[in-house]
């Protein structure tokens, strides 16, 4: 079979005359053919990545069958260089290609992780009973667990099944309500947990619930935490923290099972996880309300600013309207609650105010001291920040080309 050769970057038939000839060429083919042209080409594209997902399942059967990890990355690079090489034979962009192609192989190893292809054949289906499952993690747990084989019970407010029944018919019980909560549900249902099973938490702070629940049954304990919210659309490399709390049996499963659905699994002592979190969290949404505060009370439109918005700025709007978009219920538990949010909100307010006095003042010196302070700080994730914020603006300005502003 002959393969295509373009003539021109770009050419799928259409002449270079008709392209760049500002008269109507008089071959020239109408809008509307031409667009149903591009829908046919896009059913006929959406039909090969159906039969390419219809491999992947195939791959995925082999690889539990023969104990083959989901994720090959010296494969991945091959692939990704052999399609931005034909990309380029091609006159197609390498780049866009390579991001099309990462993302396909992300829903392929997604997909391959959702029929198990990572638990091993011996692996005993469990019974696990989530304590608030109507939730918006809880119903996240849930999909997780059932891709995986495992029966689910959920226990919820106006459930019929109460949270003290789940309990004693699980193998594993989660607690996913909220923080103010947690500790209360943890003391109702501990007793009520056989000694073989396993407790364990999905809270933001972990010294609280894991002392609570070491205390409160005779079951195995294993405190988490999954550091993204119920709207994340793929498992695959998404982190969850846990800290050991009582048994290695249940520990081994439990880890051996998320990384087994795709996610990245970190282990820590609680106490180190809440210091962690004091900074990934509370120091994180502390800026993120103050931005969100100052630009509310400035006087300014938002639409305004808009119009003349970077890239950077752009980005920082979105973050800040997501994050004011959410329960304060939820982020005011996380930020009043961690052991170690006084000290993380001093040191912001400290450095805010000798950034104003800088600026105030005029001091260059001192602004270049800080700078050169700062970056010392970042040292080599610097090249690596330019790099993939490079990136992300490219798809934000491709996502967000043409926005329409009124002011």
């Amino acid at each position: 079979m002959m393969e295509f050769e373009p003539t021109h970057p770009w050419d799928y038939g259409l002449s270079q005359r008709a392209m760049s000839n500002n008269h109507p060429d008089s071959n020239e083919r109408p809008l509307s053919v031409l667009r149903a042209m591009l829908d046919a080409l896009d059913r006929d594209v959406l039909q090969l990545l159906s039969r390419r997902m219809a491999v992947v399942a195939e791959i995925a059967a082999h690889k539990r069958n023969h104990g083959v990890r989901i994720r090959d990355l010296t494969r991945e690079r091959a692939i990704l260089a052999d399609r931005k090489d034909r990309a380029a034979q091609l006159g197609l962009p390498p780049s866009v290609i390579e991001s099309i192609w990462r993302l396909l192989m992300l829903a392929s190893r997604d997909h391959q992780a959702s029929l198990r292809a990572e638990v091993p054949l011996n692996v005993e289906p469990k019974t696990i009973a989530i304590l608030g499952g109507l939730g918006g993690m809880g119903r996240l747990l849930h999909r997780m667990f059932a891709d995986l084989g495992h029966t689910v019970l959920v226990s919820d407010l106006g459930t019929p099944l109460s949270a003290e029944e789940a309990a004693r018919n699980a193998d594993v019980v989660i607690v996913s309500v909220p923080i103010r909560e947690t500790e209360a549900v943890i003391r109702a249902v501990g007793p009520h947990i056989r000694p073989d099973g396993l407790l364990m938490d999905v809270t933001s702070i972990k010294q609280m619930p894991l002392e609570v629940m070491l205390a409160s049954t005779e079951a195995s304990v294993v405190g988490t935490h999954p550091m993204f919210g119920p709207g994340v659309h793929t498992f695959q490399g998404q982190r969850v923290v846990v800290c050991r709390g009582r048994g290695d049996a249940w520990w081994e499963w439990l880890t051996q099972t998320l990384r087994a659905r795709g996610f990245t699994v970190s282990e820590a002592s609680a106490e180190h996880h809440d210091r962690m979190m004091s900074v990934v969290q509370v120091l994180n949404h502390y800026q993120t309300q103050v931005l969100g505060l100052a630009l509310s009370r400035l006087g300014i439109p938002l639409e305004d600013s808009l119009a003349f918005t970077s890239p950077a700025y752009l980005l920082e709007t979105y973050v800040a309207a997501r994050h004011f978009a959410q329960s304060p219920a939820l982020y005011g538990a996380i930020e009043m609650m961690n052991p170690s949010t006084g000290e993380v909100t001093q040191a912001f307010q400290d450095s805010a105010r000798e950034i104003a006095e800088i600026l105030a003042q005029r001091d260059q010196p001192r602004f270049d001291a800080v700078f050169d302070e700062v970056r010392a700080f970042f040292g080599e994730f610097t090249e690596e920040a330019q790099e993939q914020s490079s990136f992300l603006i490219d798809r934000l300005i491709e996502l967000t080309a043409g926005r329409s502003i009124e002011t």
